[in-house]
Formats: C-alpha cells, structure tokens, sequence
C-alpha cells in the first residue's frame, strides 16, 4: 500500500552560495523524490522569524533566523511514499559531524548551523510548511 506525502526542503544558503542546489535536487531525485514545486526566493528575517517559531525559546532561534534570510535559499515541495521519514534519513543528523555517511549533510554540511538543507519533522509540520511558502 502506497503511502504518499509531501514535505518541506528548503536548499539553505550555505549550499546555494557553493552552487550546490542542482547537486542536492539531484540527490532528492536518485533517492525516488518528485520535486512538486520549487523556486529560489530570499526571505527578510522576520520571514524567517515566523518560519521557525516553534524555536522561540532555543537559544539559537536568533542565529537561525538570521542566518535562513542572510542569501538566496531553495525552497522546494518534495513527493514520495513516507516523504517526511525519508528526507530525514537522507538529510542526516542535524550536526554534520554526526550524520552518516551519504547523507546531504554528511556531503556538503560546514557546521550545526550551515547545514545545508532544512526539511519537515513531522506531517502536520510539513502541510505548514509548504503553506508558508507556496500558499497562493
């Protein structure tokens, strides 16, 4: 039984200003994943600051918002059975010094931070994620 969702991924700037967004949309597509919608779009902070709300509290909220609207990003609609599980397992760990090996992060990740792609934790994050940015 297929089981198809969509979810969130969102090229970080770390990865566009290396020139690295075909690479990694060629990563999602070898691994089985529609690209629905994309487009290259620079959001202002305080974008990026209603983007990750659920981090309010963290205390690297900030840096990530500053960080998510400091250059071009990638954001894009990705299609595919358990698509939520699956982008997670081929992003790897959020620190790239601990994402196995193969993963995006792994591959092209500099820091905790500058990890080079974002991608949906959860169904319901997805559908609000993809609203944030492809509501018409």
């Amino acid at each position: 039984m297929s089981n198809i969702e969509q979810t969130l991924s969102i090229i970080k700037p770390d990865a566009v200003e290396r020139n690295l967004d075909n690479e990694i949309k060629e990563i999602f597509k070898k691994n089985g994943f529609k690209i629905v919608q994309e487009k290259k779009i620079q959001i202002e902070k305080s974008e990026a600051e209603k983007f990750y709300k659920v981090h309010e509290t963290k205390p690297f909220y900030t840096d990530l918002c500053a960080y998510l609207a400091s250059g071009p990003i990638v954001v894009m609609i990705l299609e595919k059975d358990n698509a939520v599980l699956a982008n997670r397992e081929l992003m790897g760990a959020t620190n790239p010094k601990d994402a196995k090996e193969n993963t995006i992060r792994k591959k092209y990740g500099i820091s905790i931070d500058k990890n080079s792609v974002h991608g949906s934790d959860s169904l319901d994050n997805a559908k609000i994620e993809i609203d944030f940015f492809f509501k018409d």
